[in-house]
């Protein structure tokens, strides 16, 4: 699967949400979650857990570091027993971080607007525009469309995982290293 995705900071999430509202997304949810990001080579692994839900998902996903709307490819499996998957991969893979946020959900076509509150990061919008049946400058044009209408032209975008923002020193986007050590 993929999808074209952009992630920005943001001093606060009420003008975007009120943005959402005016291009008349639907808003879907808001749920914490917690993402458990496990060591690796290459790309990301990560186990997702939501508050009040019995499974998780583990998310499998590659995807550029650049300052940019990007192409992400990624996985999703539906996990029924979320500890014991997440003792396994921490003990064979080990954790690199644990990220904690209230996430809500708004969807516009075929773009999901995530108003994110990350634990000891602050806010962010990420727009994720999936890439299936559409051609991909379809996909582009409503990318760039959500992207104008939620007002985030003047925002910095970030170009890295909150799994790398976690670990930074400083959260100026500095990428850790993958494997043993970060």
């Amino acid at each position: 699967m993929r999808n074209i995705e952009i992630k920005v900071r943001v001093p606060d999430l009420d003008g975007v949400r009120e943005s959402a509202r005016r291009l008349n997304a639907n808003h879907e949810w808001i749920r914490k979650q917690i993402d458990t990001y496990f060591r690796t080579r290459t790309g990301r692994l990560k186990l997702r857990e939501t508050a009040g839900e019995q499974s998780g998902t583990l998310i499998s996903y590659e995807r550029p570091d650049k300052d940019a709307s990007r192409i992400s490819q990624y996985h999703l499996l539906t996990v029924d027993d979320v500890e014991t998957l997440k003792e396994m991969l921490a003990g064979t893979l080990g954790v690199l971080v644990t990220v904690a946020k209230t996430r809500e959900l708004w969807i516009y076509g075929r773009t999901r607007v995530h108003l994110d509150e990350v634990e000891g990061l602050g806010h962010f919008v990420e727009l994720e525009t999936v890439i299936a049946d559409q051609d991909l400058e379809d996909a582009r044009k409503e990318h760039r469309f959500v992207w104008s209408k939620l007002g985030l032209d003047s925002e910095t975008p970030v170009s890295v995982s909150y799994s790398d923002l976690s670990l930074s020193d400083c959260p100026t986007m500095q990428r850790p290293r993958r494997g043993t050590g970060h």
